[in-house]
């Protein structure tokens, strides 16, 4: 099981990373958009952009 990443929905880094890659997501509004996440308090904003990073440059 992977980190937590957004803790108000419940979505791990492996969610982010699949969502990423199966809906061929680019920026992070479309990531946002997807999940809700971000919605509540914000503060997995930097990670979840972190991961879409990641993934674009092909670190995950």
């Amino acid at each position: 099981m992977s980190e937590i990443i957004c803790n108000h929905l419940g979505i791990s880094k492996d969610d982010f990373i699949n969502i990423i890659k199966e809906k061929n997501l680019t920026t992070l509004d479309e990531v946002l958009d997807e999940t809700d996440a971000g919605s509540v308090c914000g503060t997995c904003i930097p990670d979840i952009e972190q991961i879409l990073n990641d993934v674009l440059d092909g670190k995950l």
